[in-house]
């Protein structure tokens, strides 16, 4: 069967690439209205991409064979900063090898065990808060996520070593982040921005105190005794024999590429969902009122609805990729080897006919209805779904009712945060302007 692309913008790569870049929500959406819900875009160093914004798409891309869907080729963007052997960036046995390794941490009673850190460290952040003047949020929750990263992730308590290790990760993480280092990921394509001393002067002293904790705990005769993941991933074993015991363990360039990927997956993204979330319940006092009742009387399920909404009307990326291996028919069209097919996070998430009153702030949606695999996708699906989309939701259920229990917020202006993009992020663009304006009793 011949090859066939779907319909999408004429004009030339450069110019459909600025409209990405710049707009990404309104550009998708305007492509949709005129060409449906499979569509061609061409982005500069990312190839040929076709967006899918239907649920039956999505499903066949998320159930697809992983062999002929490759994720790990279609990150590659994200090589420069967490590796070659991150499990963002590999494909086939090497990438399931590593998920089975890095699922443990993530689930069940050991995730459950870190509510009371997590609850310390927001706690603690809130209550450092000045009252009555404006403040930008964002930063504040970038704060805390990159502290859940060093507590949790790496275990390390406070001291020099702490600090030191915080001072460069702030560092390393404002520089791959912002404009300047997507511009030259766009124009150089990131198997040369690999290789510029400046990137490597900015990640090399970094690396240097990750390995540097790396050797330590390995050396460390109580790791078995700790629940840190660092810790986890140092006693994990590759199953590589019959028996599945006494495989390899990661070597110590695994681990550097896989803390990286853990400190880049939920640091970032996560503390922007935070972010969107108080700037969605500012802007609507009534569902703040009801999560902060809510949240007092022990009930969960309205913070979990309230997370789920914000992650749909706010997702912090606007699409996922796979890379094709071999032609696939999708949606009519026999589509060739080499493409990038992308399920849309922002368009799936916006269709009337799943979410009525799509661009409205409802968290009752989810009390009234759960959310569906194909139909709520903030962290992907399948076998590449987030590996920390459960820690995420915990972690933002235990900050919010943190926050919600401490502290009244109000939007420091009456007009809602456009969506603006940070790199690959899509953030609110004056960082959540909060004024907290009385502090709840701790009793209460």
């Amino acid at each position: 069967m011949t090859t066939t692309l779907p319909p999408g913008p004429s004009y030339p790569r450069p110019v459909q690439s600025i409209g990405w870049g710049a707009r990404p929500m309104p550009f998708m959406e305007r492509c949709q209205e005129r060409y449906g819900d499979i569509f061609t875009l061409r982005i500069s160093h990312e190839g040929t991409w076709i967006l899918l914004a239907h649920p039956d798409m999505v499903k066949q891309v998320f159930t697809g064979d992983p062999a002929v869907f490759h994720a790990g080729e279609a990150n590659q963007i994200m090589r420069p900063l967490v590796g070659n052997n991150s499990v963002l960036t590999l494909d086939d046995g090497a990438h399931m090898s590593q998920r089975k390794l890095l699922l443990p941490p993530f689930h069940g009673e050991r995730m459950q065990g870190y509510g009371d850190l997590l609850a310390e460290i927001a706690d603690r952040e809130v209550e450092s808060w000045q009252t009555g003047t404006p403040f930008r949020l964002w930063p504040r929750m970038q704060a805390i996520t990159l502290e859940v990263i060093l507590r949790a992730v790496f275990g390390l308590e406070e001291g020099e070593r702490l600090d030191a290790l915080r001072t460069r990760l702030r560092e390393v993480l404002a520089a791959s982040t912002n404009t300047r280092t997507m511009l030259l990921l766009g124009l150089l394509g990131p198997e040369r921005v690999i290789r510029l001393p400046q990137f490597r002067s900015e990640l090399d002293p970094v690396d240097e105190l990750i390995y540097a904790e790396i050797h330590e705990r390995r050396a460390d005769p109580g790791v078995a005794e700790r629940d840190d993941i660092l810790s986890l991933l140092i006693q994990a074993r590759h199953d590589d024999t019959p028996e599945g015991t006494g495989g390899e363990p990661m070597s110590d360039e695994e681990l550097r590429d896989e803390l990286v990927t853990l400190l880049v997956a939920g640091h970032e993204t996560t503390a922007t969902s935070l972010s969107w979330a108080i700037e969605r319940l500012v802007r609507h006092p009534e569902k703040l009122e009801r999560l902060r009742d809510e949240v007092a009387a022990g009930d969960e399920e309205y913070v979990d609805a309230v997370c789920k909404e914000t992650l749909r009307l706010r997702p912090v990326l606007p699409l996922v990729a796979r890379m094709l291996k071999q032609d696939v028919e999708i949606g009519g069209y026999n589509l060739p080897a080499g493409v990038n097919v992308a399920p849309c996070i922002h368009l799936i998430h916006r269709r009337p006919d799943i979410y009525p009153e799509p661009r409205s702030f409802r968290p009752e949606r989810f009390l009234e209805r759960p959310a569906g695999t194909y139909t709520w996708i903030p962290f992907g699906g399948g076998v590449r779904r987030c590996l920390g989309a459960t820690f995420a939701l915990f972690e933002m259920r235990q900050v919010l009712s943190s926050i919600v229990s401490r502290v009244e917020l109000r939007p420091a202006q009456s007009g809602g945060e456009r969506v603006a993009r940070r790199a690959i992020t899509l953030s609110p663009a004056r960082g959540t302007e909060v004024v907290a304006s009385q502090r709840v009793p701790v009793a209460a």
